[in-house]
């Protein structure tokens, strides 16, 4: 397989996570005989320094002739830091899911059993946790207009906005991924409360009916914010919009141990991005202490979602578990004996050819 992947390793630690999941890539594509064409690309405080925007139209070209789109992270302090910025990193960002038409991100949430110990809720509770969100990412209060403040100031007004065809295009990425796990999708929304929530409620009943070897329910959105920390084990495949999906991911971040361990997909008609969950992390930039195995695992995605390589991904997270359970990280699972990023990213690519002899 010929294909070509984007690479914007963006601000912080972007750069050093994303280089140890070029280097898996890599390696995967050696194994397999694939050819992996990866050509890097400006986004971000890196952007702004270099051309003043911070998603430079060079960049959009890049992603749009490329298959698939790795991201590291975006932010950096000196615009973080100066309210009167009026360029900022993180338009970089949004302006990217718009360009590209990013319209679903899907966060898979696991529990490893070598991390139960560093997660902030009782092992009891997590261990054994496997489910995956589904988050409208497009739509909704976030991109709603009209909004705005009262002439006086003293008021402020936004408008949450949902068409049939956005629920249904992120709902079907739902269905079908439930189709190929346990066959159970949960629709979070406030159908109690708000008239979008009770739109998509309809349209998702409607669509279930394609799926009848799929099980749905509902679940108003501070049921699920309570049920994740309660029994995150209820959950398979979790569908919702976009500024709960923002709330219960971040939320279900914590079930890990480490916020360094998530990957992410954004998904879209023609393009589809892979990222880590975090941020860029400035104050570890250039140390080489970062946590690498978000970024890698974001590849692990990009093989499975955007090139159908499910054998090969399933090698990738296999390593990661394995590094995992051998007390191989870096200082934000283990300060007494931490590796480097580049160490962790060496140990992954040596396992992973270690695997692929064993089952050759």
């Amino acid at each position: 397989m010929n294909k070509k992947i984007a690479i914007l390793p963006g601000d912080g630690i972007g750069p050093e996570v994303t280089e140890q999941a070029q280097k898996v890539l890599s390696t995967v594509a050696e194994i397999y005989g694939h050819q992996f064409e990866m050509e890097s690309a400006l986004v971000g405080a890196a952007a702004i320094d270099a051309t003043g925007n911070p998603f430079p139209n060079a960049t959009e070209e890049v992603c749009k002739k490329a298959d698939a789109i790795l991201f590291g992270a975006i932010g950096h302090p000196k615009y973080d830091d100066d309210p009167k910025a009026k360029v900022r990193p993180e338009q970089g960002l949004l302006a990217m899911r718009k360009k590209l038409g990013l319209f679903a991100n899907i966060r898979p949430v696991t529990s490893y059993d070598a991390l139960l110990p560093i997660s902030p809720l009782k092992e009891e509770i997590i261990k054994g946790v496997d489910f995956v969100v589904f988050r409208e990412l497009t739509g909704g209060i976030y991109f709603g207009q009209p909004r705005g403040r009262s002439e006086d100031g003293n008021s402020a007004f936004d408008t949450c906005n949902y068409s049939k065809e956005e629920i249904i295009r992120v709902s079907k990425l739902a269905f079908e991924s439930a189709r190929n796990r346990r066959k159970h999708v949960t629709l979070v929304d406030k159908a109690n409360v708000l008239a979008t929530s009770r739109l998509w409620r309809e349209t998702v009943q409607e669509l279930a009916s394609d799926y009848p070897d799929v099980t749905l329910d509902f679940m108003f959105v501070d049921n699920a914010a309570m049920k994740i920390i309660q029994n995150p084990r209820f959950f398979d495949v979790v569908l919702t919009e976009n500024m709960f999906g923002d709330i219960i991911t971040d939320e279900a971040s914590v079930i890990s141990g480490s916020l360094g361990m998530l990957p992410s997909a954004s998904v879209g008609v023609t393009s589809s991005l892979f990222e880590p969950i975090h941020g860029s992390y400035p104050q570890a930039a250039g140390k080489n202490i970062a946590n690498p195995f978000g970024a890698i695992l974001s590849a692990a995605m990009l093989l499975e979602y955007a090139f159908g390589l499910n054998d090969e991904s399933e090698l990738i997270k296999k390593a990661v578990d394995d590094c995992v359970n051998a007390g191989f990280v870096t200082e934000d699972i283990n300060k007494e004996n931490p590796k480097s990023t580049t160490d962790v990213g060496d140990k992954i690519v040596s396992i992973i050819k270690e695997l692929s002899t064993v089952n050759s």
